[in-house]
């Protein structure tokens, strides 16, 4: 049996390097030349390691998550809805407003920028949306067992809400907010959640 050649690369460099140029071109901006240039591999060799440009951007997400948008899980372990509301809203400014990363949410900016012809990375898009979706709304239905959350409350609905402030910020990143003018968005809408 044949065996292949080892990989002559430092798989976290490539995806670390592949990460920043789909952050700040999103999915469909990002062109197989931006990415070897980035990386420093051929594309062949990107096609060999990953399958296709798809399956570089699933292992860049899978990074993404594991490395820079770590404050999810860390959110979801806050004694109180609100502080779960908080600490989510905190992390999406200071992972959007990085000052070694491009501005924004690489999840965010490929979604913003991805149609429908690039039908893999939208499904992978869509599933990590949902997930956090999932995620908060198992935490805040927990929440309304307890009687954290007011009983009229719908915990999807409270989800959606602060997923929906967090892709917001992310926009505002990206388009030049600043991380003190995020956080001051963040007190004003810790003001009063919309189900307090």
């Amino acid at each position: 049996m044949a065996v292949g050649r080892p990989r002559e690369f430092d798989t976290e460099h490539v995806l670390a390097a592949a990460m920043r140029v789909f952050w700040a071109k999103g999915y469909e901006g990002a062109t197989m030349a931006d990415l070897s240039a980035a990386t420093n591999l051929k594309p062949g060799s990107v096609y060999a390691a990953f399958g296709s440009k798809a399956g570089l951007f699933k292992q860049v997400t899978d990074h993404y998550a594991a490395t820079v948008s770590t404050y999810g899980p860390v959110a979801l372990l806050a004694p109180t809805v609100r502080d779960v509301a908080r600490l989510w809203l905190q992390g999406a400014v200071d992972t959007t407003t990085g000052d070694d990363t491009p501005p924004g949410c690489l999840l965010v900016q490929s979604a913003l920028a991805t149609g429908d012809t690039a039908v893999e990375a939208k499904a992978e898009l869509s599933a990590r949306r949902h997930a956090a979706e999932e995620i908060l709304t198992e935490r805040f239905t927990r929440a309304l067992a307890d009687g954290d959350l007011p009983a009229d409350a719908d915990p999807r609905d409270a989800a959606v809400y602060v997923l929906s402030m967090s892709h917001g910020i992310a926009v505002q990143a990206s388009t030049g907010a600043t991380r003190e003018q995020l956080r001051r968005l963040v007190e004003l809408t810790l003001r009063k959640l919309p189900w307090e």
